[in-house]
């Protein structure tokens, strides 16, 4: 064989073909005798030989009524303007506002695992980094939905872009809206890069796999691997890449929901004018991101018989992590009412007795209930190492953190400083349309990717079986 047509993998194959991660009890990464071969036959077969299982049709079936739900509330936007919806004069955002902060808050989750955990060096995101990055892809692009919808007329989103114009048109850049702009646009094409180029391997080796079952499907994965061959100098300039975006998409975790919670911090609205809100609100994301990689890792694992590559541990880190930021979190909320009450302003004081035993108090302790009380159920290994439990409590906290931002964005406004402007607000079928359709977009575009490309990574579960080994074994295997 020519030297040059030597390829990395081929290299890594002939020394450690037989190479096993063997069973080391509850704190294993990756369970059962797996080697390289059977690793990658396991994730690829979900994508390239195994049926199909009903429960994915059943889910693509439900996201996808949802996602016509969806359309359908946009059209008749479109034709009727905002009026369907139930805003009114103290209450100028509701929904739109609510849910943009609410589905942002997911997609952090998602760069977090794959990004800061990756210059961390923590072995444990493997398993969960692949659908945790496209779980943030498919939010954010829910979360995009809502600034364009709140117009009422989509095309005027021409007249909000900075550039130069015969009218002089120019967006007001001291608002935290414009802001948003710019941080949501730059995290969204970081974490797709990210995601993309972390996909680039596994592409190759489902282009090679599926050669002889599908050339319409072996000509789709080998556009997408860019001509990958796993040389050494492919893998040099790979790994250069993805740690650049990774240190790139870093910042942008922290800085994205700092901005996000400038849109309320900036004024001088009691309530919003919170110094505590940049750190609040980048918790409450990874808090709200966990419980959603949570909420879809654990039917996954058990639909794909996955607990091999997804086990205990990794589902015990996650609830670790969600138990710190629910404690930061709840934390925020402490240091709200105790400001309100040292501040001895009149306003931020009505606010908060208003917030918590005024016409909406029923959700602030409903609140506390999903975001407090059911997170302490994590001190317990128990409940930590049950995916049943765990998966119960984030459904708490997924209601939670909505609700959260109910509480911020509806308590605060619907009771202004005249009496006279005070009304109630709640959300039309519209309103409600518009949001569970979001979620059948979401459901829909990840049910897609199940299907489509490989939810764990292959190449990285190899590097996983690699670093699990025994030097014993290693010198053996060679």
């Amino acid at each position: 064989m020519d030297p040059a047509t030597i390829t990395m993998d081929m290299i890594i194959m002939a020394e450690h073909s037989t190479a096993t991660a063997p069973e080391q009890g509850d704190d294993v990464l990756i369970r059962g005798r797996h080697t390289y071969d059977t690793v990658t036959d396991k994730i690829s077969s979900i994508v390239l030989t195994r049926k199909t299982p009903v429960q994915w049709m059943i889910g693509l079936g439900v996201g996808f009524t949802l996602l016509m739900v969806f359309l359908f509330s946009a059209t008749v936007l479109l034709v009727k303007g905002v009026g369907i919806w139930g805003l009114n004069v103290p209450v100028a955002w509701g929904f739109a506002i609510i849910n943009f902060v609410w589905w942002i808050g997911i997609g952090h989750a998602g760069t977090l695992i794959s990004a800061i955990l990756l210059l961390l060096n923590q072995d444990w995101r493997t398993s969960i980094n692949r659908f945790a990055e496209a779980m943030t892809l498919f939010a954010v692009a829910c979360a995009g939905m809502f600034p364009l919808l709140h117009l009422g007329r989509i095309w005027v989103f021409y007249w909000l872009m900075p550039y130069p114009n015969t009218l002089a048109l120019w967006p007001q850049f001291r608002s935290p809206l414009v802001w948003d702009v710019f941080a949501v646009t730059t995290y969204a094409l970081t974490s797709l890069l990210f995601w993309y180029v972390g996909l680039i391997p596994d592409f190759a080796t489902l282009r090679d796999r599926a050669r002889e079952k599908s050339k319409l499907a072996a000509m789709a994965y080998g556009m997408l691997a860019m001509g990958w061959r796993g040389s050494a100098r492919h893998w040099l300039r790979y790994e250069r890449a993805y740690m650049l975006l990774a240190g790139l998409a870093t910042p942008l975790v922290l800085s994205v929901h700092t901005i996000v919670s400038f849109d309320f911090a900036v004024s001088l609205l009691p309530g919003w004018h919170a110094t505590i809100f940049p750190p609040y609100f980048v918790a409450g994301a990874v808090f709200a991101g966990f419980a959603m990689v949570l909420t879809l890792c654990i039917p996954l694992r058990k639909i794909y018989n996955l607990k091999d590559l997804i086990t205990d541990k990794h589902l015990d880190n996650m609830a670790k992590v969600m138990l710190a930021t629910g404690l930061i979190v709840v934390y925020g909320y402490a240091m709200e009412a105790f400001t309100a009450w040292y501040s001895a302003a009149g306003f931020e004081q009505f606010m908060m007795k208003n917030r918590m035993f005024g016409p909406y108090g029923y959700t602030y302790w409903l609140l506390l209930t999903c975001n407090f009380l059911a997170v302490q159920a994590l001190w317990s290994r128990k409940v930590r190492s049950s995916a049943i439990a765990l998966f119960i409590v984030s459904m708490f906290v997924n209601v939670g953190m909505w609700l959260e931002r109910f509480v911020i964005v509806v308590t605060s406004l619907h009771r202004d400083f005249l009496t006279s402007s005070w009304d109630m607000y709640a959300g039309t079928i519209w309103d409600w349309g518009l949001f569970i359709g979001t979620i059948g977009l979401f459901l829909t575009l990840m049910f897609m990717f199940l299907r489509l490309m490989p939810m764990i990574s292959i190449f990285e579960m190899r590097d996983l079986i690699h670093k699990t080994r025994g030097d014993d074994d290693a010198h053996q295997d060679s």
